[in-house]
């Protein structure tokens, strides 16, 4: 097989790309090692910048999002006792939307085969080859092997994906801050306990209030490492959420069956060798952030738009200076997102090393922030994400 572009991993960063490649009429395909029904049914983030929703509109792969997508003006850091409502929308003239990364996905998978975009599910044993010449990459597919020559290949495969590992060590540039605690997570058809998020720094530790939908809620709480979802009954977590959040919240907890419960590991992580010959990596391939800042998805977003630019002034008109100033361009966002999100881990959880001086900063800093609006803009400028 032979096409222009090979795409490694069928997640939102693969999927944009896709799309957008084949509304330039560039050939792609999209390899992903799982099937299809989970890819559709991961359990992802939720909260998208402009910049996420203006891809999906640009590409006309947004009826869905414009009906079912809450449009969020503001939200809410606590100290425990009060709210500190961050107004995005009157601070930068912006809005984020409240859309979940599945239903995004479904999307963007649906609308493939009208726009020729072929995306071969259940590809195993995938490998890339000669990337400094001819690229290739290798895979094996109902026990057949097949073979895809390309001129480019898009890493956009996670962090557990291939595309990373095939950069040769020496080359590697990397950065990693692992965090001693993970998040506890609930997924329920409830009505939210407020109509705008709360991210929660209160006497009983961190505490996130979202939501997916009008009818459907997520929650967080921080959880040391050692603690298992086992160790949580429903109840237990109910229990916990609604002393958190029934003292500041408009509406209070309503209590549901768990669609799903999960404890998922902070991480701040940045592999700055994005691009490696004739490969490029995009999304969580190159970088993890913490969920604290609603990041993940929309950075991705923000390095597939400044590909496929690239990859479309490569093929219209032979520049390849987008090509060659990829890395650097993604990188010098990419590092402020992490600066934020990692600003806001430190500001809304305990950390198991720090004592009762450091807790005090966090209430000084969030009193700052209460009393400040240029403190406010900030928060809400990279919030509601950076200019690209």
């Amino acid at each position: 097989m032979k096409t222009k572009v090979a795409i490694i991993g069928s997640g939102p960063s693969g999927l944009l790309l896709g799309h957008l490649l084949r509304a330039a009429g560039i050939e792609c395909i999209i390899l992903e090692r799982q099937t299809r029904d989970y890819v559709e049914s991961r359990i992802r983030a939720g909260v998208l910048e402009t910049v996420t929703t203006d891809l999906m509109r640009q590409l006309g792969v947004d009826q869905r999002m414009n009906e079912e997508g809450l449009i969020e003006e503001g939200f809410n850091l606590a100290d425990g006792e009060r709210l500190i409502r961050i107004d995005i929308t009157r601070l930068t003239g912006k809005h984020v939307m409240v859309y979940g990364q599945t239903e995004l996905t479904r999307d963007l998978i649906a609308a493939a085969p009208d726009r020729g975009l072929e995306i071969v599910f259940e590809a195993k044993d995938v490998a890339l080859h000669d990337l400094e010449g001819s690229p290739s990459v290798s895979y094996s597919k109902d026990g057949i092997s097949h073979r895809i020559e390309c001129d480019f290949i898009a890493g956009c495969d996670g962090f557990h994906g291939p595309s990373r590992k095939a950069i040769p060590a020496h080359l590697v540039r990397e950065y990693e801050r692992e965090y001693p605690f993970g998040w506890l997570g609930v997924l329920a058809d409830v009505p939210p306990c407020h109509p705008e998020l709360i991210y929660s720094n209160g006497p009983r530790g961190f505490a996130l209030a979202s939501m997916r939908s009008a009818t459907r809620s997520r929650y967080y709480i921080q959880v040391p490492l050692t603690e298992k979802v086992e160790d949580w009954p429903e109840e237990r977590l109910w229990d916990e959420l609604a002393l958190r959040f029934d003292p500041i919240s408009e509406r209070g907890v309503t209590r549901g069956p768990a669609l799903e419960m999960s404890i998922a590991p902070l991480r701040s992580y940045v592999f700055e060798t994005m691009q490696h010959g004739r490969l490029f990596l995009a999304g969580d391939s190159a970088h993890i952030v913490p969920p604290t800042g609603a990041k993940g998805l929309n950075l991705a977003a923000s390095d597939v738009a400044y590909l496929s630019d690239a990859l479309i002034a490569h093929y219209r008109g032979g520049d390849d200076a987008g090509l060659n100033g990829y890395a650097a361009r993604a990188l010098s966002r990419i590092w402020k997102a992490e600066r934020f999100s990692w600003y806001l881990t430190k500001l809304m959880h305990r950390f198991p090393e720090d004592g009762a001086f450091e807790h005090r900063m966090q209430l000084a800093e969030l009193d700052y922030v209460a009393s400040s609006e240029a403190m406010q803009t900030v928060i809400a400028e990279n919030y509601v994400g950076l200019p690209l």
